[in-house]
């Protein structure tokens, strides 16, 4: 969309705006159900500008006084009809995106639909071999690599007319410009996989120039956010209202107790198998997913008990080696995308808890609790990084971030965390 296009989007009556940004998204491919979404958000804009009298114009302020006034609290989440509430947020800056830039930017990227021409296909295998042999990457982060950087070369391909050679600087500047509806942390690592590849392309000849620093640097303060913890009563309702009787609540259990009491990451607890069960010396040894290390931690009595429990009573007597197994036919192991946000989700809403302020609210906010206790009970951050699994302190450190107040709600129990001594 060219300039003079853009100028007038900015100052086009709001219902125009919307119309305009919600026929872009049919033309993309929306669902039905995000269009939905947005269509609602945008429309209780709309209306909260009428009653308010503050015009017909879609404006920063207009947004923020929108956003401030309907942002969904915790205690509203799961109110009939408020649903649109929870993406408020998300939804009013797409619009605001739109109205600046005159696009819309989908929040995901449909990969089956993108088609590489063979000789940036090439160039693009040759380099993650480079990445598994000369940059150790793991498997897990060089297929995101490869996903953003499949992302820019179409960016390349289909938006700029580009072969690997002809990149340019704009190129680059534009190519973030278009990643900025992001988290910011999210386009820092972009720009550091474009960055790496970049420097690949002129080691090999491709570019006649180093192009990797005409990259912005994205500066994101590691310890930027507060980690979400939960009240340590928060958690005995969680695990209180548990069926322990059926398959489910037994697996659930045991799966929610490797995170507040051991914390385990979704991820190990997701690929946790019966080998790593060392019962004879009451100890789990796994091979952490995220940092590729070996990590030992005691089996405590009160986890145990909750395994022995599922795998006796509870778990499909199938030859999977993964302890944690779907409820239903043909009962296979947790894919890789599952972060197991439905097992806390599930037994948080039975137990009607909510949150003072909005939080995460997944298994690694229970990690994190774990921490924030042991914290406030005085644990050395060494002693804390060994339970964590952490490789650097600096990954532990950001718990001293957590509010006072909230630490000394949350008194923990000695026995409950025993390898914690």
């Amino acid at each position: 969309m060219d300039q003079s296009n853009r100028v007038s989007l900015r100052n086009s009556p709001l219902g125009r705006l919307v119309a305009k940004a919600l026929g872009e998204m049919e033309q993309l491919g929306y669902s039905r159900r995000s269009l939905n979404r947005y269509r609602a958000i945008w429309a209780q804009l709309i209306e909260f500008s009428h009653q308010k009298k503050l015009g017909d114009e879609f404006s920063g302020s207009l947004a923020a006084r929108f956003v401030e006034e309907y942002r969904v609290g915790d205690e509203e989440v799961d109110k009939p009809g408020e649903g649109w509430r929870r993406h408020i947020v998300f939804g009013v800056k797409v619009l605001t995106d739109f109205a600046q830039h005159g696009r819309i930017e989908p929040a995901r990227t449909d990969m089956g639909k993108i088609h590489l021409p063979p000789p940036m296909k090439k160039v693009l295998r040759d380099y993650k071999q480079y990445c598994r042999d000369r940059l150790q990457l793991r498997p897990a982060t060089l297929q995101t690599r490869t996903r953003e950087l499949t992302i820019f070369l179409d960016f390349l391909n289909t938006r700029k007319a580009r072969t690997l050679d002809q990149i340019q600087a704009l190129d680059l500047s534009e190519f973030v410009s278009a990643r900025g509806h992001l988290k910011p942390h999210t386009v820092s690592r972009i720009v550091s996989d474009v960055r790496s590849f970049l420097r690949f392309l002129t080691m090999r000849g491709i570019l006649q120039k180093d192009l990797s620093v005409e990259l912005p640097t994205i500066r994101v303060s590691r310890d930027a956010s507060i980690p979400s913890v939960w009240d340590y009563e928060l958690i005995v309702k969680l695990l209180g209202v548990i069926d322990r009787s059926s398959p489910k609540g037994k697996r659930d259990y045991a799966i929610l107790l490797l995170a507040c009491r051991l914390g385990l990451r979704a991820g190990d607890i997701r690929t946790l198998k019966l080998d790593h069960l060392h019962w004879e010396d009451s100890r789990i040894e796994i091979m952490q997913s995220k940092t590729a290390t070996p990590f030992s931690l005691p089996l405590t009595e009160e986890v145990g008990e909750a395994l022995i429990d599922y795998l006796k009573s509870g778990r499909p007597k199938m030859a999977h080696r993964e302890v944690f197994l779907k409820l239903n036919p043909p009962f296979e192991p947790f894919v890789k995308s599952n972060n197991l946000y439905h097992v806390v989700t599930y037994w948080r809403r039975l137990a009607g808890i909510t949150f003072r302020t909005p939080q995460k609210r997944g298994l690694h906010s229970l990690r994190h609790s774990l921490a924030t206790r042991l914290l406030q009970q005085g644990t050395p951050f060494p002693t804390i990084a060994d339970i964590l699994g952490h490789t650097s302190l600096e990954s532990t450190r950001i718990y001293a971030k957590a509010d006072v107040e909230a630490l000394r709600s949350v008194a923990l129990d000695p026995e409950e965390v025993k390898h914690a001594e």
